[in-house]
């Protein structure tokens, strides 16, 4: 299935992909119904009233997400490209949902910035309340995938050697269109094809299949730590190709347009505009 948060007049719905029609699963949104613990059977069943995909107005998969985790140093390309040594354990940072963007709202550039830089990123929703989960469990506990652009800041992102300020800034995080679950795509290990354009110039190309810590094992990872809750978030990093670290640098600009698209997915577009 693939499914959206979409905006409508009487406010956020959730809905499932059925050709060219949206259909309301009964939901304000996707956290919402992915807190049902039937949710795969209702989302398979429903028939509520629908909406055209034509003109689809999605807001963020789940809106308000109760954690946002992101993991760095991901891919082996990336890692060399930065200059650092490839890493034991996942590095992680958090995102706020006030971060968050649909997959076609326009991108803020914050006015404290001349670094704004992307990075396309394989993202996994989950689906099931999970704690310390072993192989199975994890794997049962991802709802599905969706493709997040890690928009950042890199002037204040390198201010110090801990990230986070560079990565939580208001309006900058596109992700969705659709969580697309794992049967569509070859399993909870996916192999996928990913891209970043901007402009029309492609800036990075990988695949999903290339991590090094793969959906599975950060699902594991990351439920040691803290319980994962259906509706949290795990983008799982970027690959080679960031403005970052090209020479000369290049970075985002107000009036252009970032596509971050990932094979099955579906694809963010978003204009940069002034903050």
């Amino acid at each position: 299935m693939k499914l959206a948060t979409l905006r409508t007049p009487d406010g956020t719905r959730a809905v499932r992909l059925d050709g060219d029609v949206h259909v309301d699963l009964g939901h304000p949104d996707l956290g919402a119904l992915f807190a049902r613990p039937d949710w795969r059977t209702e989302a398979a069943s429903a028939s509520g009233p629908t909406y055209p995909v034509e003109g689809a107005d999605f807001a963020p998969v789940v809106p308000n997400p109760s954690k946002i985790i992101c993991v760095g140093h991901n891919y082996t390309n990336h890692i060399k490209e930065m200059g650092r040594d490839l890493p034991s354990y996942p590095t992680l940072f958090p995102k706020f949902a006030d971060t968050l963007l649909g997959a076609g709202d326009d991108v803020v550039k914050p006015a404290e910035t001349d670094a704004l830089d992307w990075e396309v990123e394989l993202t996994v929703v989950i689906g099931k309340e999970v704690r310390r989960a072993d192989e199975r469990q994890a794997a049962d506990a991802i709802a599905g995938f969706t493709v997040m652009n890690d928009i950042s800041v890199r002037d204040w992102q390198f201010r110090t050697i801990e990230w986070t300020q560079g990565k939580i800034w208001e309006r900058t995080t596109p992700v969705g269109p659709y969580v697309v679950t794992p049967d569509e795509v070859g399993g909870v290990r996916p192999a996928l094809k990913v891209s970043t354009v901007v402009d029309g110039r492609v800036m990075q190309q990988d695949d999903t299949g290339t991590l090094l810590f793969d959906p599975v094992f950060l699902v594991r990872y990351i439920s040691t730590v803290i319980t994962l809750r259906p509706g949290d978030i795990i983008a799982t990093g970027t690959p080679a190709g960031v403005g970052n670290a090209r020479d000369p640098k290049v970075f985002l600009l107000p009036g252009q347009t970032v596509v971050t698209e990932i094979d099955g997915l579906g694809a963010c577009s978003n204009k940069v505009v002034e903050g």
